[in-house]
């Protein structure tokens, strides 16, 4: 399949996904700053899941400008990562409204887990399928890098089971902000730092 047509579609889709996001934020009880500050669980929840999309669409945008073809294993991935990214909305606001809520902190910390790991196996199966593409290996998304903010997500389970039920909400911010700044670095260093 050729990437301009797949991608238009994924770009759409995410696009969506964080109007429908951001149309989930109520508006303040009063029109003061003190109301607007009791929103901050909210912000705070839009913000993670902002950058989530975000970060997968520029990473997405990034690779798709270097390969022409995906084949139907990557489309398959992305087809599964796009439904389990469309129940963003709906765990994003159940977080901000529960943050001391061990299930919403679960099942948000689950979708970031699920996210990461079919954004994992779809870049992967994009590598199967052009394997003479060096630009692409050039990049070198198998670094272990890679992998910090799963750890990160993990450490934020043990919390929120153990001592601090928030660990999750904090841990997927810190791993949103790794997994951007990592994905930057990786990609300049590829890019021989252009």
């Amino acid at each position: 399949m050729q990437t301009n047509r797949f991608e238009t579609f994924f770009d759409a889709i995410l696009a969506i996904i964080i109007t429908v996001l951001v149309l989930k934020i109520p508006q303040p009880t009063a029109p003061t700053p003190e109301a607007f500050l009791e929103l901050n669980s909210i912000f705070l929840a839009y913000l993670i899941s902002f950058l989530v999309l975000y970060n997968i669409w520029h990473a997405n945008h990034n690779l798709f400008k270097i390969v022409d073809t995906i084949d139907n294993n990557s489309v398959w991935i992305y087809g599964t990562m796009t439904f389990v990214i469309t129940l963003l909305p709906y765990f994003t606001i159940w977080i901000a409204n529960h943050v001391y809520s061990i299930p919403a902190e679960t099942m948000f910390g689950l979708i970031f887990i699920v996210t990461h790991i079919l954004n994992v196996l779809a870049t992967k199966a994009i590598y199967r399928s052009n394997p003479y593409n060096q630009e692409l290996y050039e990049l070198n998304f198998d670094s272990y890098y890679m992998s910090t903010p799963m750890i990160i997500l993990i450490i934020g389970f043990i919390l929120t089971y153990t001592i601090y039920i928030p660990g999750i909400f904090v841990s997927c911010l810190i791993s949103v902000v790794l997994w951007i700044v990592l994905g930057r670095l990786l990609r300049r260093r590829g890019n021989g730092n252009r």
